[in-house]
């Protein structure tokens, strides 16, 4: 570090790995220098970039877990100086009615507060329209659809079967929610901060923002420029830089999304169930080498991992990219969940793609593309990763990114939810230099 380092302004943590390099694509978007933690960094030493995020895998956890976690990252993030805070989650709301948004949000809020501010108050605003995702009255929707009939409600470990966040977000926490309606959003700044006022002599410390469209993603970003914490998804940090442009504090970059390039071997992991990412894999599965591993038959003790990486070893003697996979329909999960439980069948595709990840790195592979928040959780830590640079999008909500190091790798790391049936060569070609 020089003696002229810039201390970031903003700092972020995410509740999970794809979601971080979503936001983090976001804030890049808008000319902000981002650097990626995996998890809470061990070192002090100030990091050089505009805005900081710390990428947990907390989604899922215990409450208290992720409470603890997350305050650990935001302590971390204070100590670099950060000005503003952002707590970053799915643009779905996934959560269950322990939380974990509501809690980490409360605890977030208060130890934000000063003296123990009671008019500590902040939004929760998932929307992502680029992604189909908006909310209106307080629901939310995917694409036409509610949220509840979207596919969500089969979600494995966080089924969403109610659409109105406002009920969702009370059931989590003890303050009281209220709704930014999109009357106020529709009327630009000075309106959203009026509302932002009068929920809060109403006693809400969180709030609910619709948003429709990018345009009101600008809207409540630049009112929410004198707030300590925002919460959300991705989208609502599209007006964040600018705030602080605005301010004086952040230059204009050309090069925020510059990476190094990167030389290895691709390959192409794939855990989530999601609709896209089914539809993805079956994409590449018409016309290149995939490999399915049967959470089944890793259960019964057979070794699924060696047998996709000998699957793996004619194509990276060709550096022909090839899919390993455990992407299944709902009714797929369903049947494997009922034989092994929720949770084991979850750890246990997560720890076989972690171990196939390491086996691929070991043969050469330095270019991955990953599909699925726990899948990617778990791979980036069976790989070692600490720290990201990110760099130009790939589909919205995801971005290329680098590690960095002596020997780095270049990661794509997909929400299940996101990208077009073609992202696995796209993110590829994107990797490879070709689409920069």
């Amino acid at each position: 570090m020089t003696a002229n380092t810039k201390r970031a302004l903003l700092g972020c943590i995410a509740d999970d790995f794809t979601g971080a390099t979503d936001l983090a694509n976001m804030l890049v978007r808008g000319g902000m220098r981002t650097v990626q933690n995996i998890g809470v960094p061990a070192s002090s030493e100030t990091l050089e970039a505009d805005a900081l995020v710390v990428a947990l895998k907390s989604r899922t956890i215990p409450a208290a877990d992720a409470v603890a976690q997350s305050l650990a990252a935001l302590d971390w993030l204070r100590a670099q100086g950060c000005r503003q805070f952002f707590f970053k989650y799915c643009s779905t709301f996934d959560s269950t009615d322990a939380g974990n948004i509501g809690p980490v949000t409360d605890a977030l809020l208060d130890a934000l507060s000063a003296n123990g501010n009671v008019n500590a108050f902040t939004i929760a605003c998932p929307a992502f329209p680029e992604n189909g995702r908006t909310i209106f009255r307080g629901h939310l929707f995917v694409g036409d659809t509610l949220l509840n009939a979207s596919g969500m409600e089969n979600h494995p470990l966080t089924p969403m079967r109610d659409a109105n966040l406002v009920s969702v977000l009370q059931r989590q926490t003890r303050s009281k929610v209220g709704l930014v309606r999109y009357d106020a959003v529709a009327r630009g700044v000075s309106a959203v901060r009026e509302s932002f006022d009068t929920l809060r002599d109403e006693g809400v410390r969180m709030a609910i923002a619709d948003a429709v469209s990018d345009a009101d993603l600008y809207v409540l970003g630049e009112a929410c420029a004198d707030l300590t914490l925002i919460t959300g998804g991705s989208g609502v940090a599209l007006g964040l830089p600018a705030n602080f442009r605005r301010a004086g504090l952040l230059e204009e970059q050309g090069d925020a999304a510059q990476l190094p390039p990167v030389d290895g071997l691709p390959a192409v992991l794939a855990g989530s169930a999601s609709k896209a990412t089914n539809a993805q894999v079956a994409e590449w599965r018409a016309t290149r080498p995939a490999f399915r591993i049967d959470p089944l038959a890793a259960a019964r003790g057979e070794n699924v991992v060696e047998q996709a990486l000998a699957f793996a070893q004619p194509y990276l003697d060709k550096a022909e990219p090839m899919l390993i996979y455990a992407t299944a329909t709902p009714d797929e999960v369903k049947a494997v969940q009922r034989e092994l439980g929720v949770n084991e069948a979850g750890h246990l595709v997560e720890s076989t793609l972690a171990a196939i990840a390491r086996g691929l790195r070991e043969r050469g592979v330095r270019k991955f593309v990953v599909a699925g928040g726990e899948t990617s959780g778990a791979v980036v830590q069976a790989l070692d990763v600490h720290t990201l640079r990110i760099g130009a999008q790939i589909d919205p909500g995801v971005p290329a990114t680098a590690t960095t190091g002596a020997e780095p790798l270049a990661l794509a790391l997909k929400s299940g939810n996101f990208g077009t049936t073609d992202f696995f060569e796209k993110a590829l070609r994107h990797l490879s230099g070709a689409a920069q």
